[in-house]
């Protein structure tokens, strides 16, 4: 299909989605976040989305607010039938999404209209849905509130982490925009609103939020943690020292009581508001990872704190 498509997007997430585009259609430009510090040197680290366009020779622009004057004026130079977006991290105005003729496509990491907003895969996790996926939507000023093209829904997996399923999702989101923009264009697809009464909000995340409360059940926290790996990550704090989770796992025995440190088949544990929640492996800030057992073995009085 003869289409020139302009690509709006930033971290991991929306590497596939480029790929695949680039693969079925003429991809203009693409538009990506500026390259920000990051590190205790605060080096400059170009967005995942850069390297990937700068692979396939693609022309890029990086501004600091794609809405600016400047930014449009350049969109408007590649004459794009289509933009499309996944995870960009800017918000667009009502001037550019009316700028191409067949409007803009989100890629977005949720069933819609569950999970609006910044974080919907940590959200499907960390609620315990049964089902996640991505839906194909007609971006329109709202937050995520557009109508919807398309969706396809993976079941969750326990062993899911936010890390593990970006991936999953990020591929099926791919593939599912490639094959919809054709039917979007010749009009074998229609818009579909959204039911507004099944909304939920998925929140960006802050990185004091990964703090574990266990006045809530092991379960919760199970979830909590495999929601916010890799980022924000979880933690807590033992003999003042802030203890970074990585993995655990609940066991549905009587808890000692919530926040109570314990053991439990020689790892470290700590008790909750229903059951236990086993450190299988942990860190202390400023060290490597280890093993909970390992852990163990290197401190002294862990139950007694």
């Amino acid at each position: 299909m003869s289409l020139s498509v302009v690509f709006m997007g930033t971290p991991e997430f929306a590497v596939p989605v480029l790929e695949e585009l680039a693969r079925h259609f003429q991809v203009a430009g693409v538009i990506t976040q500026p390259d920000r510090p990051s590190g205790r040197g605060r080096k400059l680290i170009a967005p995942a989305t850069k390297v990937t366009a700068d692979s396939l020779n693609l022309d890029l622009y990086q501004p600091t607010d794609v809405n600016f004057k400047s930014a449009l004026a350049r969109i408007r130079s590649w004459n794009p039938d289509l933009i499309t977006v996944a995870a960009f991290g800017q918000i667009l105005s009502p001037e550019l999404l009316s700028l191409p003729p067949y409007g803009c496509l989100n890629v977005h990491a949720s069933l819609l209209p569950r999970w609006r907003g910044a974080s919907p895969i940590n959200a499907a996790i960390l609620h315990a849905d049964s089902n996640t996926g991505v839906t194909i939507m007609k971006m329109a000023e709202g937050l995520d509130d557009g109508p919807i093209l398309t969706q396809s829904s993976i079941p969750l997996q326990p062993d899911d982490t936010a890390g593990s399923l970006s991936i999953h999702l990020s591929r099926l989101g791919a593939n599912l925009l490639v094959k919809t923009i054709p039917q979007y264009i010749s009009g074998d697809i229609q818009p579909q609103p959204q039911d507004q009464s099944n909304i939920t909000y998925a929140p960006r995340l802050k990185r004091q939020d990964g703090l574990l409360d266990f006045s809530q059940s092991a379960d919760q926290l199970v979830c909590k943690v495999r929601a916010y790996t890799p980022w924000p990550g979880t933690f807590t704090f033992w003999k003042e020292l802030r203890l970074i989770i990585h993995q655990v796992r609940a066991e549905d025995v009587t808890s000692p009581g919530s926040g109570v440190f314990t053991t439990y088949d020689n790892y470290p544990a700590i008790g909750t508001a229903e059951g236990i929640l086993v450190l299988e492996i942990l860190q202390q800030s400023g060290k490597n990872k280890v093993n909970g057992q390992d852990f163990l073995r290197g401190v002294s009085d862990w139950n007694g704190s």
